[in-house]
């Protein structure tokens, strides 16, 4: 997918999310964003499904309640996304970076957390049944780097 193209998703997606004409819920399940840059991004209720988003940068989008079930979000950056109500059962966020992130009553059953840093993350109500926690670092302190 060009840049071009998820431009154009994520206009659409901004437009479906206010009420506005031609707007459309995005739907980037399956889709190759390794690498992209989607810091920022509102993405609320976006579909991504499936979604190669390895290394792809998030730091700050709005992902409430996004589908994101069997992503690859492996070494993906969170710090200080919203991921409220987001249902990433089955994702890998193998030492992906959640610093701050928002994950009140985030669905992340049997999702892979090994190595990820949720240092001062809002986990409040999220579902980690069946997760691997494996070496994750769950404290508060400064765990940006």
């Amino acid at each position: 997918m060009t840049k071009e193209e998820l431009k154009v998703i994520l206009n659409n997606h901004e437009r479906w999310l206010y009420g506005k004409e031609e707007g459309v819920r995005a739907d980037l399940s399956g889709a190759n964003l390794e690498y992209a840059n989607l810091k920022g991004a509102n993405l609320e209720g976006a579909n991504l499904e499936g979604a190669n988003l390895r290394v792809a940068d998030f730091r700050g989008a709005n992902l409430k309640g996004a589908n994101l079930r069997d992503a690859d979000l492996e070494y993906s950056y969170f710090s200080g996304a919203n991921l409220k109500g987001a249902n990433l059962r089955d994702a890998d966020l193998y030492e992906a970076n959640l610093y701050d992130a928002n994950l009140y009553d985030a669905n992340l059953r049997d999702a892979n957390l090994e190595y990820a840093n949720l240092s001062g993350a809002n986990l409040s109500g999220a579902d980690f049944s069946g997760a691997n926690l494996k070496n994750a670092n769950l404290g508060f302190g400064d765990g940006e780097d």
